[in-house]
């Protein structure tokens, strides 16, 4: 049965570790073990049956620790069911419209061939960590864009997926 679930993210402030940890915790609901690590932090992926990896968006490009995580371990993840999301976009566009991955989150989903991708509204909120980003805040195009109701539909959707993989096994 594909029962452990690694979900990995790269974040600054924290926004993609929310969404994260909401994909996880609709996972567990599912009868799926899963757990939410930072991408930086994880050494190893062979004892997960799947992998689910994330990453906020900044200027164009994928966060740098999940962009190491699936160079670093893209051979093991390769041989296993994989997801991949994006958060992003400071405006509700995530939740009215597909929004194809960045450049090179395109190529990682080619590469390792993953059965989806994903973009969610990003967050970004008073207190945020660098120039750009409290500049962002400061001149009111900051907020939180994340819609959970899309977060844990695509995740129970994800469970769904696993439960019948493991039918078939």
């Amino acid at each position: 049965m594909l029962s452990n679930v690694l979900v990995a993210y790269g974040t600054t402030n924290g926004s993609t570790a929310r969404i994260a940890e909401t994909i996880a915790e609709v996972l567990r609901k599912k009868g799926v073990s899963a757990e939410a690590v930072p991408a930086r932090s994880v050494t190893d992926v062979e004892s997960y049956d799947a992998v689910v990896v994330g990453g906020g968006l900044y200027a164009g490009r994928w966060h740098r620790d999940a962009r190491r995580f699936v160079r670093r371990h893209g051979r093991a993840l390769a041989g296993r069911p994989l997801w991949f999301f994006s958060s992003g976009p400071l405006d509700p566009s995530a939740s009215e419209r597909d929004i194809p991955p960045v450049p090179g989150v395109s190529r990682a989903v080619a590469r390792l061939d993953v059965d989806e991708h994903i973009t969610f509204g990003g967050c970004l909120d008073e207190g945020a960590k660098g120039f750009i980003a409290r500049k962002i805040v400061s001149s009111g195009r900051g907020g939180d864009f994340r819609d959970f109701a899309q977060i844990e539909a695509w995740a129970a959707r994800i469970g769904t997926e696993l439960a019948a993989e493991s039918q078939r096994s």
